[in-house]
């Protein structure tokens, strides 16, 4: 038994660990790969952002759309976005909607909500949201 003892406290004598140098450099190559991926993380982020800006304004967009073909007109820009989240009723008498649950908050960080005009005369409309340096606007 105390043969035993001493071969395997000579073995873990005779292990080396790892020098100063070599951490180093693992040190340095864990800061570059940092240094590559933090910028890209970042990017993504404000890229997502956008994407929601994106979804969110045609989701507006195509409620809009919806109430138009009931009402036969858009929202004026008074009632805004706020008409798409009640009960319209039109010349016939038919009632319809909510044609939203709610309106979608802004993605975060972003400037300002989504802002509406509508112009009842043409028919058209704009949704407009800015943030991440990049205004959606739809159509």
């Amino acid at each position: 038994m105390l043969r035993f003892w001493n071969k395997r406290h000579l073995n873990f004598r005779n292990q080396r660990g790892f020098t100063l140098i070599e951490l180093m450099i693992v040190v340095a190559i864990i800061g570059i790969l940092a240094a590559i991926a933090i910028p890209l993380y970042a990017n993504v982020q404000a890229r997502a952002r956008i994407a929601k800006a994106q979804a969110d304004a045609r989701t507006l967009a195509s409620a809009i759309s919806i109430y138009a073909a009931h009402m036969a007109v858009v929202p004026t820009t008074a009632q805004g976005l706020n008409s798409l989240t009640v009960v319209a009723v039109n010349s016939l008498g038919q009632s319809a909607g909510p044609f939203m649950a709610k309106i979608p908050a802004p993605p975060a960080g972003w400037a300002s909500p989504y802002a509406y005009t509508g112009d009842t005369t043409a028919g058209t409309f704009v949704i407009i949201s800015n943030g991440d340096n990049t205004t959606v606007s739809l159509p």
